[in-house]
């Protein structure tokens, strides 16, 4: 599980485009991803090999400017609570505010290493007024220009180094995450499964911090439950807050392998809940969406249930391949079916195909429907082989690999999935040249 990296401070210091100007550099190393976009408040990103999250606090201040200042409060003793480490971003243009000071006044209090970004220092003016940021009791800053990018690599080059080492997992039981929002029924979910049962092997101290791991053994399913839903209330955090959520699920969804994400039913699929799929989506978890307090929705007719997993469905598009559940964990209807759901969507991550089966399947699929030539240049794609990974991962190899477009990488992901079965899975596809 790699490690957290908050960015905090007021809102207009230039804290998302520090943030874009990350992911993208991430993004650029492993291969344009679809749908990178749509959550700009978390991402991942990497640094002479090591690999981190990183949260973007900017995005999560909301209302008018008399409510920033307590907003900001709040975000930052989350990060404080949550991060490995934290990026306090300010402006050299503005000089010192008494917003910075109060961020600074509850950063200066911490155990944790923060590091002191001096944002829009792109001339040697610039770097002289920066000077007076000493003043903020935080030591060494650094200068930096988030625009174009200067003065980024020596923070990123600090920053990696106090960053912890990826924890181990120490056995290799599936994981399962329970996940969503609060109240969604993650805890009484969590209750219907163990509470009364005699099956339990044993509770371990969570391997990540603040999360329990039950281990749970019934049926003949043997694994861990990450439980996020009885992590410690805080008196000063909101509950509905939607940077507390995010916060919450990124270590949780980081350490598993399934995430069963429960949607209140009578709430619907809203953006939060959207967050937290792709969230689990983009670190290539397995996904089982359970709509949870079925019962309660009231009106029901024959084709309800069809009508809200197509809503779903479009709000996940492209990635509709997910199994959808509805349950009620008060009535422990359906509990069991969505554990053997997340079993199946385990051993479709875990799955590997050999190279001979595989090409034996695409290539047939290739030559039906060949990808459309760009520019008078046609692309020849030869062989196919899954890589190494986790999760599931291929590589096709040809001679114009800049030339495939998104379509046709969605075709040979539809057509992997039509022949393997990767539901509840997403399925990278890379084009190599040969």
């Amino acid at each position: 599980m790699s490690a957290i990296v908050a960015i905090v401070g007021r809102p207009n210091v230039g804290k998302s485009t520090f943030f874009n100007r990350l992911i993208q550099r991430r993004e650029a190393i492993v291969d344009a991803v679809s749908g990178v976009t749509r959550d700009r408040h978390y991402g991942k990103s990497d640094w002479n090999g090591v690999e981190f999250s990183l949260i973007d606090t900017g995005g999560y201040v909301l209302g008018s400017d008399d409510i920033f200042e307590q907003e900001i409060d709040k975000q930052v003793e989350l990060a404080i609570d949550e991060a490995d480490a934290i990026i306090f971003m300010v402006d050299v243009e503005s000089g010192i505010t008494g917003m910075d000071e109060d961020v600074a006044s509850l950063l200066r209090r911490v155990n944790k290493p923060v590091f002191l970004a001096v944002n829009k220092v792109d001339n040697g003016k610039r770097a002289e007024d920066a000077v007076e940021f000493y003043a903020l009791g935080l030591g060494e800053y650094f200068n930096l220009s988030s625009v174009n990018g200067s003065g980024t690599g020596e923070l990123l080059d600090a920053l990696v180094k106090v960053l912890p080492e990826k924890e181990k997992v120490v056995d290799d039981l599936p994981r399962f995450a329970v996940v969503g929002r609060p109240n969604a029924g993650k805890s009484s979910f969590i209750n219907a499964l163990i509470g009364e049962e005699r099956y339990i092997v044993t509770d371990i101290a969570g391997t990540t911090r603040d999360s329990i791991d039950t281990k749970y053994n019934r049926f003949g399913f043997e694994f861990n439950l990450v439980d996020t839903a009885g992590i410690r209330r805080k008196a000063k955090v909101k509950e509905d807050l939607e940077f507390y959520s995010v916060m919450r699920s990124v270590r949780a969804i980081e350490h598993s392998d399934v995430c069963l994400l429960v949607v209140d039913a009578t709430r619907g699929f809203d953006g939060q809940v959207a967050n937290i799929f792709w969230l689990a989506q983009r670190n290539n978890k397995g996904i089982v969406i359970l709509v949870n307090k079925w019962d309660l929705v009231e009106d029901k007719e024959t084709n309800t249930m069809k009508q809200y997993t197509a809503k779903i469905k479009e709000a996940i598009e492209p990635f509709v391949n997910v199994p959808v559940l509805f349950i009620s964990v008060l009535t422990k209807q359906r509990i069991f079916k969505a554990i053997e759901t997340a079993v199946e969507v385990y051993k479709n991550r875990s799955k590997r195909i050999s190279t001979s089966k595989l090409n034996d399947a695409m290539l047939p699929v290739i030559e039906h429907y060949s990808p459309p030539a760009y520019k008078g240049k046609y692309v020849k794609i030869k062989f196919c082989t899954q890589l190494p990974t986790p999760y599931p991962q291929f590589a096709f190899f040809c001679n114009l690999p800049q030339y495939v477009r998104e379509p046709y990488k969605r075709y040979l992901e539809n057509n992997l999935r039509e022949k393997f079965d990767f539901t509840g899975v997403p399925v990278t596809i890379f084009l190599r040249k040969k």
